[in-house]
């Protein structure tokens, strides 16, 4: 504690200026991440992907740095299905100097190379997407993005793709069917996770999140898996 005490005597004051409290890290990523609570950032310092600072009242502060690194591990368990353990290998092959890679066919930047996810208008997202509205609009009775205020990279990329899909005469309303099945897939991950969510802990609501991206991701191999065996098939 005295080591402590004296490392914070020595920080600048502008860098101790910076530090955020639990709090203003949720209020900061949380339009990122609304799934994002106090539990589930212990529970990543527990696992050691993060390691913020704490004062001499004990209360855990983050740097700018660790904001970042938050943020990358999030992103990466989102979007990329990633399990914690291989996130941190990565992060370990980072904090030593060396350049890694993670299983998503390429070098990933490091977390402070991470931008903030940006949110666009209904507007800015026809047009970014090359769309029409009236292909948002069906996309979004289509249940295959959902309505909203802003929208985020995710349904940028959705929509996108739909643009590509229209152009081969595939509607959204032919997709529909994708919403049935993501539910049916969310019913088994639900079923899955009955025996850690009937712990009603902090430790275990977060494992329980943790296990929910990792089952998806597993889906998702068994998917892609499915669809390129069918497409041998109809190119042979």
């Amino acid at each position: 504690m005295a080591e402590r005490s004296a490392a914070a005597a020595r920080r600048p004051a502008t860098a101790a200026a910076s530090l955020l409290s639990i709090g203003q890290v949720l209020a900061k990523l949380s339009p990122e991440f609304p799934d994002l609570t106090p539990s589930k950032l212990r529970f990543l310092e527990e696992r050691q992907l993060i390691a913020p600072s704490r004062t001499e009242s004990g209360y855990r502060k983050f740097s700018p740095t660790d904001v970042d690194r938050l943020r990358f591990v999030l992103t990466m368990q989102r979007d990329h299905y990633l399990p914690l353990k291989v996130i941190r290998g990565y992060l370990d092959e980072l904090d030593a100097g060396r350049t890694p890679s993670l299983p998503l066919g390429g070098a990933v930047p490091a977390p402070s190379m991470l931008a903030t996810e940006r949110r666009y208008s209904r507007d800015e997202l026809v047009r970014e997407a090359g769309a029409t509205s009236a292909l948002l609009g069906d996309a979004v009775t289509a249940s295959l993005i959902a309505p909203s205020e802003t929208y985020g990279d995710d349904a940028l990329q959705v929509l996108r793709s739909l643009v590509e899909l229209q152009r081969s005469g595939i509607e959204p309303r032919h997709l529909r069917g994708f919403r049935a099945a993501a539910e049916r897939e969310l019913g088994l991950i639900e079923s899955a996770l009955i025996p850690v969510s009937r712990r009603n802990d902090p430790s275990s609501r977060a494992r329980a999140a943790e296990l929910a991206v990792e089952i998806a991701g597993q889906l998702e191999i068994v998917r892609s898996s499915l669809i390129r065996s069918a497409l041998g098939r109809l190119q042979s």
